[in-house]
């Protein structure tokens, strides 16, 4: 080993405490930025290969039979910016009855000769394309849970025509449920019902301006109103990499505030190294050392615990990715969706870089350092610093170890500088992380709807074993259960919620229908903007449904696969992240001419103020047990995984970055006794006990840690005002005031003293050790 590679090892082993502190900052750092970049990269990588091999439909739209026919819509193929089309497809809505693999809810069926080549080349999972009347490809994304041989029949239309599965596919931009030949399409129609579905690739189609655009040339010369559905490939992409796509926001806060603290902690260990080294750095001289060679010992000295924490921030971030890459992989079939190997090169080269600029920078100092002058230098601070807030704070009516203590930042403001950064970035994360938690928690809460005291569910169906066609949809005798909820004692405020499955034009896949009997307004529904219905014909959706449709409120739309179709107006956009915001929120008598089913009709009761709700269901049970119904108490699930994961995530991050703000606290206050070893000494032999030391120690760092926590607050409040809109825009949500809006005054005060709490948790060791230390030792100290 060289003589410059000695240094470099004695270097990190005598200073214990400041590698702990670099290696820690860079692997906390690192971790996040793998983690918040790849999956910036992965998220979208594999609908962007699948949408690339099958040449996905940039716009798929869905046209009227009875007001345009195939020949108009053929010649919307030479529209200015089309590049290429495929169609016009006859399409159809109807609800199949599956031999027991699932439930009776509509889906769209096209019909196509084949799986198509230049736009939207359906993808074969398995068995064959259908080739005659008779036979029919399920989507994987089906709610049918296709089986190949599975016989699938329409009772409700003319003949009852039966079809037996041959295929399995998927379209990237989901342009159907289901696909049968075109000679099938007939029997599959009603009379006067069914459309025409064309698929479009556009020369330029990466914006939500360039896809309308390319809507408003294609339908130019239609006739007006023919068009009555669409779907953007940008909304299916969106959909695609939510699951993914929210993290990147909060891990970008987190990597920036390590990256951040990185650079200010390896500035401050570095010049701390430098200053209390300084004898050292002339003796290094005085045998050889260049000044280049003494700076780049010290450079080194960073980026050993830099490198080790590098690798492990690496390992840590690859970890942590795993759940939520499994998720996409199963998605699209991924066998191996790994983290980009760039990904992890561009981080290390980064963070490594970042840590010697500003290592070399904080030691271009020792560098400069006449080795005369080096030599010359104790380790004493110089006495006259912070003399006036020394005489400010003896004149306050503290102890005098208090007192000391108090004015002991003004005698090294830089060191004291360097550790209340430290405490702010902490006191950001935490103040983050509790916002983020609670904001989550109001997510969950409007998801749940859970503002009922008590809940009869809906009876759940029994499909029986898949195949053998013994599915079975209990039904409960609905008017019997609202009698009973109404005549028991305690029953206050109470609606019914009917949940019925439908369709729409242009947007494929099922979309649930909630219909009210009753005032469900208090029910835990968060209205972003609009209105809560309040007559039949009016519905309030999820901004999701607003996205995927291109509608906003004031439009109309028009369900389908009823008895026959009904046409609501929205009035309100709710907070509602289920099923990917496919939902329509309306009133029971909206569907009254349209005959839904309304056996998944669940029950939700606010109790008389002051009701026991424990004996109230106890007592309901008993009325309800022979309609085969149990009530029970209302109240939050645990979330979801991916709320789980986003408060796991938060929790270990910001404990990472509490630690190291904490060692930060360590390192100043450690080298800041190690300095006053001779005073503490005196102040020993002229009787301070230990307790009074330690108390002298801990209150050096009480004035940082309060203005480094009064600071934090406010800052972390304004990130997570960043960061929860901007998760919340990734999963295609716009959030209301209350799920931003988390913190109160009650709880400001208790966070603005977690700075003090980090800083006494930092200074806690180095004050029991210089409460220990012998007084004859500390005095025989230059």
């Amino acid at each position: 080993m060289s003589t410059l590679g000695k240094v470099v090892r004695s270097g990190v082993g005598r200073r214990r405490v400041q590698t702990l502190v670099v290696g820690l900052t860079t692997m906390m750092a690192v971790a996040a930025c793998v983690l918040g970049g790849s999956l910036l990269v992965v998220s979208g990588a594999p609908f962007d290969d699948a949408f690339a091999k099958q040449h996905g439909a940039h716009l798929s739209v869905q046209f009227d039979a009875g007001r345009v026919s195939a020949g108009q819509l053929s010649k919307s193929k030479d529209a200015e910016g089309v590049s290429s089309a495929a169609g016009p497809f006859r399409t159809a809505t109807v609800t199949p009855r599956s031999d027991g693999a699932g439930p009776a809810w509509p889906m769209t069926v096209v019909g196509r000769g084949d799986p198509g080549q230049d736009v939207d080349k359906v993808a074969l999972l398995d068995g064959r394309w259908p080739t005659r009347s008779g036979e029919i490809v399920l989507s994987a994304d089906s709610s049918l849970l296709p089986t190949m041989g599975m016989q699938i029949a329409f009772p409700d239309l003319s003949g009852g025509p039966t079809l037996t599965v041959v295929g399995v596919a998927r379209s990237v931009t989901r342009t159907a449920d289901a696909w049968v030949v075109p000679s099938q399409m007939p029997a599959l129609t009603a009379p006067g019902s069914g459309g025409h579905q064309m698929l479009y690739r556009f020369a330029d189609a990466g914006t939500d301006a360039q896809i309308s655009a390319g809507g408003e040339a294609v339908t130019a010369s239609l006739p007006r109103g023919t068009a009555v559905g669409e779907q953007s490939w940008l909304t299916v992409k969106k959909g695609a990499e939510r699951d993914t796509a929210v993290y990147v926001p909060f891990l970008i806060a987190f990597g920036v505030l390590g990256l951040v603290m990185s650079v200010l902690v390896v500035g401050n260990v570095v010049a701390s190294a430098v200053g209390t080294g300084t004898r050292r750095i002339g003796i290094l001289k005085s045998v050889g050392f260049t000044p280049a060679q003494v700076v780049r010992a010290y450079v080194g000295q960073a980026l050993v615990p830099a490198a080790v924490g590098t690798a492990l921030g690496v390992l840590a971030g690859h970890l942590l990715a795993v759940p939520v890459l499994a998720e996409t992989e199963e998605v699209y079939g991924t066998s191996s969706l790994a983290i980009a190997p760039w990904v992890d090169v561009a981080v290390i080269a980064g963070l490594l870089g970042l840590v010697a600029a500003t290592a070399w920078a904080s030691a271009w100092r020792a560098g400069r350092l006449r080795t005369v002058d080096a030599l010359a230098v104790g380790r004493t601070a110089s006495a006259g610093r912070g003399r006036w807030a020394a005489r400010l704070a003896g004149q306050l009516p503290l102890p005098q170890p208090v007192a000391l203590g108090l004015a002991r930042p003004f005698a090294r403001p830089a060191r004291a500088l360097a550790m209340g950064t430290a405490i702010l970035f902490g006191a950001i994360a935490v103040t983050f992380a509790v916002g983020m938690g609670a904001s989550l928690g109001e997510v969950m809460k409007a998801k749940a709807h859970d503002a009922a005291d008590v809940v009869v569910p809906a009876p759940l169906p029994d499909f029986g074993p898949r195949g053998s066609g013994a599915g079975t949809q209990p039904k409960a005798d609905l008017p019997a259960v609202a009698a009973a909820v109404e005549a028991a004692a305690g029953t206050g405020k109470y609606y019914r919620a009917a949940t019925v499955r439908a369709t729409m034009s242009g947007l494929t896949g099922i979309i649930d229908v909630i219909a009210f009997t009753g005032d469900a307004s208090w029910g835990g529904y968060t209205m972003v903007s609009g209105r809560w219905i309040d007559k039949p014909g009016e519905a309030v959706v999820p901004t999701p449904f607003l996205a995927a449709t291109g509608t906003r409120i004031g439009d109309t739309v028009t369900l389908n696969g009823l008895a026959e179709p009904v046409t609501v107006r929205i009035v309100g956009e709710v907070l509602d992240p289920r099923n990917d915001g496919r939902q329509v929120f309306t009133d029971a008598t909206t569907l009254t001419a349209a005959h839904p089913d309304l056996t998944e009709t669940s029950h939700h009761i606010a109790v008389v103020p002051g009701t026991d709700v424990s004996g109230y269901v106890a007592a309901l049970n008993s009325d309800l047990a022979p309609l085969g119904v149990t009530a029970r108490a209302g109240g939050l699930d645990a979330g979801g995984d991916m709320v789980v994961t986003l408060n796991a995530l938060s929790v270990i991050l910001t404990l990472m970055l509490v630690v190291v703000a904490a060692l930060g606290v360590l390192n100043g206050v450690l080298l800041d006794t190690r300095e006053r070893v001779r005073e503490i000494g005196v102040h020993k032999a002229l009787g301070m006990t230990p307790r009074q030391t330690i108390a002298m120690v801990l209150t050096s760092v009480v004035v940082t840690g309060l203005v480094a926590g009064a600071l934090g607050v406010p800052l972390g409040v304004a990130l997570h005002g960043w960061v929860i809109p901007a998760m919340g825009d990734s999963v295609g949500l716009r959030l209301p005031g209350s799920v931003i809006a988390v913190y109160h005054g009650a709880e400001l005060l208790p966070l603005s003293l977690g700075g003090l709490l980090i800083a006494t948790l930092g200074a806690l060791l180095p004050a029991g050790s210089a409460a220990t230390a012998r007084t004859a030792t500390a005095l025989r100290t230059e």
